[in-house]
This record gives C-alpha cells, structure tokens and sequence, in this order.
C-alpha cells in the first residue's frame, strides 16, 4: 500500500478563519430564486414565499456570506424594481441569461431570507449599463437609518432597520466580452475607482471588492489585475477570482488536480496586487475574494439549448448534477482556499440552489443533497480557529494537464479555546488506498471525535431525483491516535475529515 507522512506543526498558521470563507452564491439565474429559495406554493413556504425546507438546508451547508444578485445578472438589473409592493414591480428581460424576471424577490425579501440562513448579504452594484449614481442610490436604501428620500422609502416598504451591507462587489466580470458593458481594464479601473470612492465617501468603512479576472485563462489575465489596481488601488479592498472545474475527455487523473490550478490563481493574482502596492508605494495590501468557485460542466450546457430565443420564467439552466468525483474535487478547492486564507479573505461557492448548486428541489416535492454537499457542510462545520499548513510527504503521479502531481493533499485547523482541531485530506489516486501518518503532537489531541469520508466504487455516483441519497458520508473506519500520531487509511478518490479532541 502506498503512504504518506504528514507533520502539522501549531506555529506553521496561515491566518484565522474568517467565516467568510464558506460564502455561496445566489443569483436571479434558472430556478437558483424561483422554485429554489423561493416558491410560494409549496407546502413548507413561509409569508415571504421562501421554502422553510431549503433554508434548514442552507443552514446545515453552513454558508456564511451570500454573494447577491449576480453575476453576469447584475450588469442589467435595476435595483428599484425589486422594492415596493410585489403587484406594482415590473416584469424585465435578462439579457444575461436570456430569461424573463418578475421581481418578485427583492432586496428587502432577500435580506430577510439571509437572516433565516444566519448569513451575511454581500451585494454586487451595476457598473455594466449603470454606475454610480444608482450604486449610490441602492446603498442608500439599504443602509442610512432613516430621514433621507430613500431610506425613508425601505421604511415604507416595511423594513425599518437598515440592512447595514458591508460587503460590496463593484460590478462582475467586466473582463468577459459575454457581459453586458463589458469594458477594457483601464475603462474598467476608472469606474470602479470612482464608484468606489464616491461609497466610501458616504460610508468609509464599506468592504469593496474590485473585478478582477473571470478565469485564469482569460487572454488578459493578471494584465487586467495591474490595470484596475493601478487605478483603483487605494479606494478598494479586495480583488475577486472566478474559476469553474469539469473533468474534460475523461481525463480524471488532471481533473483530480484542479486545485493546482486554483493554486497558481492565487498565486498569480497575489504577486500582481503586491506589485501595485509596491509601485504605488502603498501601506495597504489587497485581499482575493474568491467569490465564484465551483464545479460547472460549462462544455455540455455551452452545447446545450438550455438559453435559447424563447424568453421564459425561471428556466431550467445549468442544473448540474455532481458526481463523487465532483465532490472529492470540490473538496480538494476548499483545502486549496484555506491553505491560501492569509491573502483569500473571502469566497463564495457558486451557486446555491438548483443551478449548480449543492443543494436542489423539485417544484411542489423534496429538497435534497448534491455529492457537493458533504465536502462543503463538514469542513464549514469542523473548521475552527486557525488555518495551519501542514507538511506533506508522499509520492506523486503524472497527469496530462498539470504535470506531476501530490496523491495527496491535505489542510489542518486548530482552535485554541475549545481544544479542537480537525484535519481534511484528499486522496487522488484512482487505483491504490493510501495510508496517511499524521504527526498531531502539537495539537494536544487525545481522542477522534468524528471520522468521515466521501468515496464510492463508483466515482460516477450521483444523488438524483430518483435517488436522493445514493451517496453520503461514510465513517472512516481504522482511523487510531496514539501517542500523538493519527493514522488512516484514505479510499482511492476520497475526501475525508477527522475531528480532533
């Protein structure tokens, strides 16, 4: 059996967990509102129309920050048609998604369905075919208290509290010729510059996050980054990446390493902020908002007909359904993004329900688990305190895409309060059981709380409508401490966690 050695030392600490890391998505895009967070007619719908069964869903997922309303959606929305009385609201044509939207969910509805989730709203302004004036107008609404034109009109409209967002995307993708006002760098780093010094001018503390690149293969990526923050620099906190997996030509083995491309992301981006802070002689130093990641089989619904000339209510887009294999990578991402969080202060999976989406629902019928689910909901759930970079031996295998890659990867996290500490590890290899000896000496662990697993025979497994728990967790049987070091066996392509007392 093939082994491996992990040594986690308590002073290798890559940052303190900012719950911001386990942010999802929601955008007004297939059915991720209508017949997924919201459908007034089913039987678990509360007053505001939102199924109750989704949101204790969202809370086991453990989502933290709920990046809103989009994506490529943001660039054509009006904020004020989602205020006000839901019969007075106007039906719009999305030109994003090719799709027709009512209205219906708004901001002051979604605000409160993000405090049935215990979640954070992060809201995303339109600097496609707006700017700032209308930026300026949803803050507004939003956040003053009370005795101006338009927070006077949120109270009217029943909500009496401010929302108090902190966390502002300055538009999305504006690198993407797919986005409606899609513009050049320094056209770009000019309005967001602009944008988000006339915000900080009415609220100094805001959190803005910049555009950067919607994937690491964009023709002008980490030119693009240089541009906007050689503009923006001094008014923005964060710049944001984008980046979908799908295994392609069934070459498992490369898809099974997609995090070290999400590794060279971060990498990249990085160097290219500390760059421009170094050139601009700058104090400050820009955080990643990872705030789209996840597994998309972008290819098969390109080829699709899914968007079509036909202008349709909620149509069924992007309704991925994932794989165990999906899941192992998806957790693999979530390892790469905590053993990045000293500069990834924020992520969001992209999406949350129905649109590929670890979480999906029948009209009328059931909610359910995607295989994503598990990878997800378990680390939000055990990671704790501090994130600590593990030191890893083990072998390596060959891959088309990536070249030489680790068999396995892994991240530890420690809570000094509580004592706990938890570890999650992936195993790459499609044919062999690894068994993995883990060096917990600093961690003054003493017993395995909980020892869990997502693997199958088969990689392809999937949960469906039809089968809505063919795949779950599994205990990790044979996992032992003793004196200070934690031994497992890990399953050819698996992920797994293992909480520590």
């Amino acid at each position: 059996m093939t082994s491996a050695r992990i040594v986690i030392d308590r002073s290798a600490v890559v940052a303190p967990i900012n719950r911001r890391i386990f942010g999802s998505f929601v955008e007004h895009l297939g059915r991720c509102v209508y017949d997924g967070i919201y459908e007034p007619g089913h039987p678990t719908a509360n007053e505001d129309g939102f199924r109750l069964d989704v949101v204790e869903l969202v809370k086991e997922l453990g989502s933290s920050t709920i990046r809103y309303p989009g994506g490529n959606f943001v660039s054509g929305y009006r904020w004020e048609d989602s205020v006000g009385p839901r019969e007075q609201r106007p039906v719009r044509r999305d030109l994003a998604w090719h799709a027709l939207e009512s209205n219906q969910v708004g901001l002051d509805e979604f605000a409160r369905w993000c405090k049935l989730t215990n979640s954070e709203l992060m809201m995303a302004v339109n600097l496609g075919t707006r700017g700032i004036e209308a930026a300026l107008d949803v803050l507004e609404y939003a956040n003053h208290p009370s005795g101006t034109a338009l927070s006077d009109l949120r109270i009217a409209n029943g909500t009496e509290e401010p929302h108090n967002i902190r966390m502002w995307c300055l538009g999305n993708e504006m690198d993407g010729p797919w986005q409606t006002g899609y513009m050049t760098p320094e056209d770009y780093g000019k309005i967001a510059a602009r944008t988000a010094q006339a915000m900080k001018a009415a609220d100094k503390d805001l959190e803005l996050v910049a555009c950067g690149s919607s994937s690491s293969s964009m023709p002008t990526f980490g030119d693009w980054e240089r541009i906007v923050l050689e503009t923006a620099y001094e008014h923005v906190d964060y710049i944001s990446c984008h980046a979908y997996y799908q295994e392609r030509k069934g070459d498992l083995d490369s898809y099974l390493a997609s995090s070290l491309n999400m590794e060279y992301f971060i990498q990249t981006v990085v160097a290219t902020a500390d760059h421009v802070k170094h050139k601009l002689h700058s104090d400050k130093t820009i955080n990643l908002s990872f705030d789209e990641w996840n597994i998309w089989y972008l290819d098969e619904h390109q080829a699709s007909d899914e968007v079509n000339e036909e202008w349709r209510f909620a149509p069924r887009q992007l309704e991925d359904v994932y794989s165990v294999a999906d899941a192992v990578v998806l957790g693999n991402l979530m390892i790469t993004l905590l053993k990045n969080h000293d500069r990834v202060a924020s992520a969001s999976l992209a999406q949350l329900v129905n649109v590929i989406a670890p979480i999906m629902t029948e009209p009328g019928g059931e909610a359910w688990r995607q295989t994503t689910f598990f990878p997800f909901s378990v680390t939000s759930r055990l990671a704790r305190g501090e994130v600590l970079r593990p030191r890893i031996d083990v072998g390596t295998y060959q891959t088309a895409v990536y070249g030489s890659a680790p068999l396995v990867d892994a991240v530890a996290t420690a809570d000094s309060e509580s004592g706990a500490s938890a570890v999650f590890l992936v195993n790459r290899s499609q044919t062999e059981s690894i068994e993995v000896s883990i060096d917990v000496t600093e961690l003054n662990a003493t017993s395995i709380g909980e020892a869990v697993s997502l693997h199958d025979d088969d990689v392809y497994a999937k949960n469906t409508l039809q089968d809505q728990n063919r795949v779950g967790l599994k205990s990790l049987d044979g996992a032992t401490l003793e004196d200070g070091v934690l031994t497992v066996t890990l399953p050819p392509v698996s992920w797994s966690a293992l909480a520590l007392a």
